[in-house]
C-alpha cells in the first residue's frame, strides 16, 4: 500500500475514532451527572479530550498534504507532528488534570449517591467499552495491515509505526478501554461497599494513565519536530547502497531526517574513486540520486556533496558504521521476543 493509501486509511480509523469519542463523552457526562460520580466524569473528560484530539489530528491529515511553496521548499509534512504534539497537550490539561480534580474533590465529598443512578452510570460505561473497543480494533486492524507489509510482527509495528495520527489513535483508544474498567471497578467496588474512595482513586488512576500517555506523545512529537533521523535499519540500508556504488570509494557521513510520514531528507558526504572526469562524476551523482528514490520513494530530498575524505573521515565513519550495526542488532532481537 502506498502512502496516500495509508493516509487514507488512517483518515477513517481517524473518523471512526472521533463518532466514537463525541458518543461516548455525551453519555459518559449525562449519566456522571445522574450518577454524580467522579470517576465517571473523568472518563467524560477523557472522551472529550480525545473528540478534541481527533479534530487536532484530522486538520494534521489535510494540512500536511499541501505542496511545497517558496516559504516551506521541503513540503508542509511535519504539520503532523505538530498537531500530534497539540493533541499530547489535550490529553495531559483536558482529560489528566480534570481527572485529578475530580479525584481529590471525591475524596472530600460525603454525598451519597443512589444505587439507581449508579446502575445508569455502568450501563453507560459498558456500552462505552464496547466503542471504544470497537474503535481499537478499527486501529488495531490498520496495523496489523501494515505489519504484514513490512514483514514485521503486531508489536513491533506499533514501537516503530512513524504515522504519529495513527499512533495517537491508537494509545488514545487503548488508554481509553484501560480507563472504563478503572471507572467500572471504582464504581463497583463504591456500590458495594458504601466507600466512596474507591472512586477517588479510580479517578486518580485514570489522570496518572492520561498523564502517562500525554507524555510518551509529547516526546514522540517533540523528538519528530526537531528533526528525527529515520529508522536505524533504512540508515543501514542506504549505507550499504552507496558503500556498493563503484563510483564511491568511501561515505563519510548519511544523514536522514524525516519531513513528515512517508518524506525523508538525505545528505550524504561521498568520496568518488580517482580518476573520473566532470561528465562522470555528474553521471554517477545522477544515477546514485535515480536508484536511490526508486529504492527508497520517501526519499524525495538527495544532497550529495563530494569531498576528499582524511583518514580521520573515514575512522569516524567506520565508527559510525559499526555503532549503526549495533543499534539494528538490538532492535532486531527486540522485535524477535
Amino acid at each position: 500500500m502506498g502512502r496516500d493509501g495509508q493516509d487514507g486509511e488512517t483518515r477513517k480509523t481517524v473518523w471512526v475514532a472521533l463518532g466514537a469519542n463525541l458518543g461516548i463523552a455525551v453519555a459518559k457526562g449525562v449519566g456522571g451527572g445522574i450518577a454524580g460520580s467522579p470517576a465517571l466524569l473523568s472518563e467524560a473528560a477523557h472522551s472529550v479530550a480525545d473528540s478534541l484530539n481527533e479534530v487536532f489530528l484530522l486538520a494534521s491529515l489535510r494540512r500536511s498534504e499541501r505542496p511545497a511553496d517558496p516559504l516551506h521548499p521541503f513540503g508542509y509534512g511535519k504539520e503532523r507532528f505538530f498537531w500530534s504534539l497539540l493533541a499530547a497537550v489535550g490529553i495531559f490539561v483536558t482529560g489528566g488534570c480534570f481527572s485529578f480534580v475530580q479525584g481529590i474533590e471525591a475524596f472530600r465529598s460525603e454525598e451519597s449517591e443512589s444505587a439507581g443512578g449508579y446502575a445508569v452510570g455502568l450501563a453507560v460505561l459498558v456500552v462505552a467499552l464496547l466503542a471504544e473497543g470497537a474503535s481499537l480494533v478499527r486501529a488495531l486492524s490498520q496495523v496489523r495491515g501494515q505489519a504484514k507489509e513490512r514483514g514485521r510482527s503486531t508489536f513491533g509495528e506499533i514501537r516503530r509505526n512513524d504515522d504519529p495520527a495513527l499512533r495517537t489513535v491508537l494509545a488514545e483508544d487503548s488508554t481509553a478501554c484501560v480507563g472504563v474498567l478503572l471507572a467500572i471497578l471504582g464504581m463497583a467496588l463504591h456500590m458495594a461497599t458504601g466507600n466512596g474512595a474507591y472512586e477517588a482513586w479510580a479517578s486518580l488512576l485514570i489522570g496518572a494513565l492520561l498523564v502517562y500517555v500525554a507524555y510518551v506523545l509529547g516526546k514522540s512529537a517533540r523528538a519528530q519536530l526537531i528533526g528525527e533521523a529515520v529508522a536505524p535499519e533504512m540508515q543501514q540500508g542506504i549505507r550499504d547502497f552507496l558503500d556498493a556504488r563503484p563510483e564511491i570509494d568511501a561515505v563519510t557521513a548519511a544523514l536522514t531526517m524525516r519531513l513528515g510520514p512517508g518524506s525523508v531528507m538525505l545528505a550524504a558526504r561521498v568520496d568518488l574513486v580517482a580518476g573520473l572526469d566532470s561528465e562522470e562524476v555528474e553521471e554517477a551523482l545522477v544515477s546514485t540520486k535515480r536508484e536511490l528514490r526508486e529504492r527508497w520513494p520517501e526519499v524525495g530530498q538527495v544532497f550529495l556533496d563530494v569531498t576528499d575524505a582524511s583518514v580521520a573521515d573515514r575512522v569516524r565513519a567506520r565508527r559510525a558504521r559499526e555503532e549503526l550495526d549495533g543499534v539494528v542488532e538490538e532492535r532486531r532481537r527486540e522485535d524477535a521476543v
